[in-house]
């Protein structure tokens, strides 16, 4: 699966998840780390953890692996390594200290089909 429909999978899990304020990041000529960034929130711990494990599920059954997952036991800011896709799952407090949206904010925005 290329990494555009790796991020509109992820994006979806998300919104299947009542996660809010998705923004994707194209960090392709940025950085090496990843071809995008997906950042969204959740207003809860428990609503973090579901978010993060509705991904995994959604793009296991697709047969993608999952590189890693940090940041389960709080809750608080999980990370999914999708390899080409990292996605950013942020308590809605976590989210506005951290800002990655302007720490990278040389990336360009892509929209989401969702």
């Amino acid at each position: 699966m290329d990494s555009h429909k790796l991020l509109q999978l992820a994006a979806q899990a998300c919104d299947d998840k009542r996660a809010e304020d998705l923004v994707a990041l194209d960090m392709r000529e940025l950085s090496l780390i990843a071809d995008y960034f997906l950042i969204c929130h959740g207003s809860t711990e428990r609503q973090v953890d579901a978010i993060s494990k509705g991904i995994k599920d959604v793009v296991e059954e697709q047969g993608v692996e999952v590189k890693k997952i940090e940041g389960k036991d709080q809750a608080r800011w999980v990370l999914v390594d999708l390899d080409d896709v990292v996605i950013h799952i942020f308590h809605k407090e976590e989210r506005g200290y951290y800002n990655l949206e302007k720490l990278w904010g040389d990336a360009d925005t892509v929209p989401l089909s969702i």
